[in-house]
């Protein structure tokens, strides 16, 4: 069984990456946002682009990301379960020196991570995309769908928490789905079950309550 979080607005209530561009890059990453919201690149574009733009030295890179903050219940969800040999993995579409800075800060360096790959150095980042796949459906730099299969035979029961865009396609394959924001949207819109959450808070008490209609699989690895 897995446990899989989206990074930004899912785990951190701000998108970090946006949070690092309105303090560090050239103006100009806006416009590329507004070019990947009507559909004019890929978010995978995107965000190499953006990430290029991004000035400062180390130093101020690291004050922004440490301002950040996580989810007002992510710690103690970590903490439920992992005490309940539940194991928690973060999938993003965001940038892996962001999420680790920010994790590491809090005491869960430990948490596996995938992500785009920050490379190169101040005054000249770049973008690597290692998870990226051809043909991905969401277009973007970490393709969740290739990082949290298989789907298919004999594999483990999986939960997935996310927000957002990059979480569409991977959200119909996940046997329960916690969904808030642009993803319980559309997982309403295509009659797609869902639990709501506003916080990870709501995500703990969803699965102690949950515990007699998950899967056989899950239902014997948590207990309350």
């Amino acid at each position: 069984m897995r446990i899989i979080c989206d990074f930004d607005g899912t785990i951190t209530p701000q998108d970090t990456t946006d949070r690092v561009l309105e303090a560090l890059a050239d103006p100009a990453w806006r416009a590329l946002e507004a070019q990947w919201v009507a559909t004019e690149i890929t978010a995978s574009d995107c965000m190499r682009q953006q990430i290029a733009l991004i000035g400062g030295g180390q130093a101020d890179l690291d004050a922004v990301l440490d301002g950040a903050t996580l989810d007002p219940g992510f710690l103690d969800f970590v903490t439920w379960a992992e005490a309940r040999g539940l194991p928690v993995e973060v999938v993003s579409d965001g940038v892996d020196y962001f999420i680790t800075r920010i994790l590491s800060r809090h005491g869960l360096a430990h948490l596996p991570v995938t992500a785009n790959h920050l490379a190169g150095a101040p005054g000249a980042w770049r973008l690597e995309q290692p998870w990226s796949r051809k043909g991905c459906a969401a277009g973007s730099g970490v393709c969740k769908c290739e990082v949290t299969g298989p789907w298919a035979g004999d594999r483990q029961t999986t939960i997935y928490v996310g927000d957002g865009r990059s979480d569409f396609c991977v959200s119909g394959r996940t046997d329960l789905l916690f969904a808030k924001g642009a993803l319980a949207d559309y997982a309403a819109a295509r009659g797609q079950d869902f639990e709501p959450f506003d916080t990870f808070h709501d995500v703990t008490r969803a699965l102690a309550r949950l515990t007699g209609n998950l899967p056989a699989s899950l239902d014997r690895a948590v207990s309350i």
